[in-house]
């Protein structure tokens, strides 16, 4: 099972990769976990993102694109893999699409996780958490059950992350659609796209994954 994840920040693909690689045993692939992992590693390509990255400057698609194609090589993917974060522009999908075919592999389905973009401001804006425990929290739909007390540990101290507020979940919003929104049509044509309502419950979205899934099996 090959899958790609698409939405904007927020919308939920994390937490369904993550029950996505329960679920089937296939490893969730985040840009940023690669790239960690190969400069960890120390790999010809991972030393080239170090030195880029040392000098505040932007990892190049060529780069990404060898990272992405060096893990999708590793024993743990032979089953398949879920992509999030990647690819995020045409040209990325582009190379993905000729790194499967290089090994005789396609994509399954990607699965578009949609939402309500004001509804997204207020999910993303109204989080925080727990100082002392990590506990995390939601001005709206999940406050702690005593004003100011953390329901885990009792903690009085909480912290909001600094790119969690509106205006920077819109100007992330923004620059979804205008880089990684075009990937739809790119897939659609494809006829791979799968969309799934983003705004119901956690567990609405995985049954409608699920059933997207068990589709494609049969």
């Amino acid at each position: 099972m090959r899958l790609v994840l698409l939405g904007p920040p927020g919308a939920g693909k994390g937490t369904q990769a993550q029950w996505l690689t329960e679920r089937y045993g296939v490893p969730q692939l985040s840009t940023g976990d690669m790239l960690r992992a190969a400069v960890a590693r120390g790999t010809e390509v991972g030393r080239e993102a170090k030195g880029v990255m040392e000098r505040g400057e932007l990892v190049s698609d060529d780069i990404i694109n060898r990272i992405v194609a060096e893990r999708i090589d590793e024993p743990d993917c032979a089953s398949g893999f879920i992509l999030d974060g990647f690819p995020r522009t045409v040209a990325q999908a582009e190379a993905l699409d000729g790194m499967l075919a290089a090994r005789s592999q396609s994509l399954d389905a990607v699965i578009e996780i949609r939402v309500d973009k004001d509804a997204l401001v207020e999910r993303i804006a109204g989080r925080f958490a727990c100082a002392k425990c990590g506990a995390g929290y939601h001005d709206t739909f999940k406050p702690t059950r005593l004003a100011g007390v953390c329901d885990q540990c009792g903690g009085t101290e909480f912290v909001r992350r600094k790119d969690d507020n509106a205006e920077t979940v819109r100007a992330r919003l923004e620059a979804y659609e205008r880089q990684t929104a075009p990937l739809l049509p790119f897939y659609e044509a494809r006829g791979l796209v799968r969309a799934v309502d983003g705004m119901q419950p956690i567990e609405q979205v995985t049954a409608a994954i699920e059933k997207i899934l068990a589709q494609g099996r049969n």
